[in-house]
């Protein structure tokens, strides 16, 4: 156990990218790569709101830059 976690401390980044991989992978075997795909659209898209939302930023700013100003 104490290589492992010993692992985990030095290498963060590569254990999240093995299990968003293998996740995305079950999901595209088992739903199909383009609803795979949406998914994780949504999971990005969720984190991107959530972050926003930690950092104190005003949502309506946000999206009104990313879908453009409306008069």
């Amino acid at each position: 156990m104490g290589i492992f976690l010993e692992f985990l401390e030095k290498h963060p980044g590569k254990i999240i990218g093995i299990l968003l991989g293998l996740i995305f992978g079950w999901f595209a075997i088992t739903y199909g790569l383009f609803k795979a795909l949406f998914v994780s659209a949504c999971i990005v898209a969720g984190y991107y709101i959530g972050k926003r939302l930690d950092d104190k930023v005003d949502l309506r700013t946000v999206f009104a830059r990313f879908f453009g100003e409306h008069q």
